[in-house]
């Protein structure tokens, strides 16, 4: 086999092609971008589904043969890109926290560095309260009970706020900062809005009160 690859083999137009040019003309290579298309089509394809899934039913009603049927995909197809429901909701709500993180690094003050702690923890909050108003069934999907804590996103506002109130000189602040999170948590939420009735913009002006006499220029907690 060697000899015959070292002295080539005749090609379909008449010539030689020698190991390398099979490796950069063949066919076997080709499939590699063409699964990886199908790959991305079929995300594509599970995330739309999903999304209306969990915006049109209660989210813990959500299965994984539901998305599949919805995307049109087989079982298997969709567990080799997600272990469970949980999964392709916290896929789709990556985006729009993504977005929020972004301003929280690089974006104008207060959100954004540059303004005292109180003021940045106000807006941080009035900007999740904005997020879970638009996204609640995604974030109820993604972030329910104890999985909320084990989410890459709550490990993001954890050192977030943690900054926060170690740039205030909170005494404390890995005992304190997941009571600071906690009014964000998606149940919650949800339940002010949709079993007390409560106004988002109510939510937020306490939220945002309570940020700054948490973080009050001249005090600590």
């Amino acid at each position: 086999m060697g000899d015959v690859l070292a002295a080539g083999v005749p090609s379909a137009a008449g010539g030689l092609l020698i190991e390398g040019d099979l490796q950069a003309h063949g066919a076997r290579p080709a499939a590699a971008p063409r699964r990886r298309a199908d790959a991305e089509r079929n995300r594509a394809q599970i995330l739309a589904a999903a999304e209306r899934l969990f915006s049109e039913s209660d989210p813990r009603t959500v299965t994984m043969d539901r998305i599949a049927k919805a995307a049109g995909v087989g079982r298997a197809t969709l567990y080799r890109s997600f272990p469970d429901p949980s999964s392709v909701a916290v896929a789709l709500l990556d985006e729009h926290e993504r977005l929020l993180q972004g301003q929280l690094v690089y974006g104008p003050p207060p959100l954004g560095p540059g303004a005292p702690a109180g003021e940045r923890l106000a807006a941080f909050y009035l900007a999740m309260l904005n997020l879970l108003e638009k996204h609640l069934p995604l974030a109820l999907g993604a972030e329910t009970g104890p999985e909320r804590f084990r989410t890459g996103a709550y490990g993001f506002w954890r050192v977030h706020v943690r900054t926060l109130l170690v740039a205030h000189g909170t005494e404390d602040p890995d005992a304190l900062v997941d009571t600071v999170l906690a009014p964000l948590a998606p149940e919650l939420f949800a339940f002010q809005r949709h079993e007390l009735g409560l106004p988002v913009e109510r939510i937020g002006v306490s939220l945002a009160a309570f940020a700054r006499g948490l973080l009050q220029v001249g005090a600590r907690p």
